[in-house]
């Protein structure tokens, strides 16, 4: 379906509700202008309304989480039956019997795939917290606090996640409050930059400080940056000859987003610990970090009282979710659906680089492209004129100048077209 717009963007009920938050939530959360935003109300495939009854296309699958489509019957089932027997437990006390067995089913989409041997979980609630699970992992196992990491990288705003997002204007804020462990390195963009990234990661390691390097197999955030193929295979043999462990952030990436179960298959490159969420449910807030079992192991028996845990861990309607989903994913995987759409997004993001000159370059891969702009600060206002036709979209990179495409499986071939024909008239 198309957009169906019955009012202005934002509507009346939308700019009521826009007063009413920035009246109550911290003015740094939620940006408000007379444009911008809208107020979701229900969803449907790819397709959200909002509450003045306006229908849009959603090119976000909601910041990456809905990949299967808003209101997948797999989801709404799982979500449906838990949810009416039981909507919360006890996770790292009194566990449900979904929590065993999405433990079962990460080690075994994971590491027992790649034919790793078995792998063990630590599960969270946000994408950050399986960040700072990996890294706490990484540094009981090697005792070494250091953690090598890169520019324009994004791992989430947590105290320790930030401390390793290469992202400046989220950690200088919170400079004074950081620990210093990350060391930082350029995201290589071309197989020539990976010599000269050798020779920085061999020395940072010459002081024997650094127990992990932490890396987005290919960055979102940071502007649909696709390293060069031998990217991963570079820091996997690096990490066994100078002994750190590799953590890969697949928070983003997992789940088909780029095209395969987990962007570091396309090169074989497995990881010692692998970072997941988002499209891990579908919908709900739950992260997991993977690692090898051997790993993992480094972590002390609990005893009743565990160093690293939550209220919300193992959270019951969360795990049936994830559970849900990774059988979906593990039984049908959506090649035919992929193949289709990425063709679509590859055919369409190229016809208007071709024809608007403010589009410097394009890249993706699956359901992730990017479209880079020319000048700073160049994606905020198609993200306002898009959504005022009925597209909902995202700006990204580090200058604000990628607008970044993540749709969901839902997406037809002919709403691709549409977006590019939209694009065309906005860009310059």
């Amino acid at each position: 379906m198309l957009p169906g717009l019955q009012t202005p963007i934002p509507g009346p009920r939308s700019l009521e509700l826009a007063r009413r938050l920035r009246a109550h939530e911290s003015h740094n959360i939620t940006y408000c202008s007379p444009h911008f935003p809208v107020f979701w109300e229900k969803a449907s495939g790819a397709n959200v309304w909002d509450v003045d009854g306006n229908r849009f296309l959603d090119f976000t699958s909601g910041f990456g989480v809905a990949t299967a489509g808003f209101g997948a019957g797999f989801l709404t089932e799982a979500y449906a039956a838990q949810s009416a027997q039981l909507y919360h437990a006890m996770g790292d006390v009194h566990p449900t019997e979904h929590k065993v067995r999405l433990c079962e089913l990460l080690s075994q989409a994971t590491f027992q795939r790649w034919n790793a041997g078995p792998g063990k979980v630590m599960l969270g609630s946000s994408g950050f917290e399986a960040v700072e699970s990996a890294l706490k992992t990484a540094f009981i196992a090697t005792a070494k606090p250091g953690v090598l990491c890169f520019d324009g990288g994004y791992h989430g705003l947590g105290y320790g996640a930030v401390s390793v997002t290469g992202r400046h204007e989220f950690r200088t804020p919170f400079r004074a409050q950081l620990a210093d462990f990350a060391h930082f390195l350029p995201y290589p963009d071309s197989a020539t930059a990976l010599p000269d990234l050798e020779k920085l990661i061999r020395a940072a390691a010459r002081d024997h400080s650094i127990g992990a390097l932490l890396a987005e197999p290919v960055q979102g955030r940071g502007g649909e940056i696709f390293p060069p193929p031998g990217f991963l295979p570079l820091l996997r043999r690096l990490a066994d000859e100078l002994g750190f462990l590799l953590i890969l952030d697949e928070i983003y990436t997992g789940f088909f987003r780029t095209g395969t179960f987990f962007a570091c298959e396309k090169s074989g490159t497995v990881p010692d610990l692998i970072c997941l969420g988002k499209a891990l449910s579908g919908s709900f807030p739950i992260s997991a970090c993977v690692g090898r079992a051997a790993i993992m192991d480094a972590w002390p028996v609990s005893e009743g009282e565990a160093l690293h845990t939550s209220t919300f861990l193992g959270h019951p309607v969360g795990c049936r979710l994830a559970v849900a989903s990774l059988e979906h994913w593990l039984n049908h995987p959506p090649t035919a659906e992929l193949r289709n759409l990425e063709s679509a997004l590859q055919q369409m993001t190229n016809l208007v680089k071709k024809n608007k000159s403010s589009v410097t370059a394009v890249r993706g891969a699956g359901l992730m492209w990017g479209l880079e702009l020319s000048g700073n600060n160049a994606t905020g206002r198609i993200m306002e004129q898009g959504l005022a036709r009925g597209a909902i979209l995202l700006g990204g990179g580090q200058n604000n100048n990628v607008l970044s495409l993540g749709p969901n499986l839902q997406l037809a071939t002919g709403e691709v077209d549409w977006l590019g024909k939209l694009l065309c008239e906005l860009l310059d």
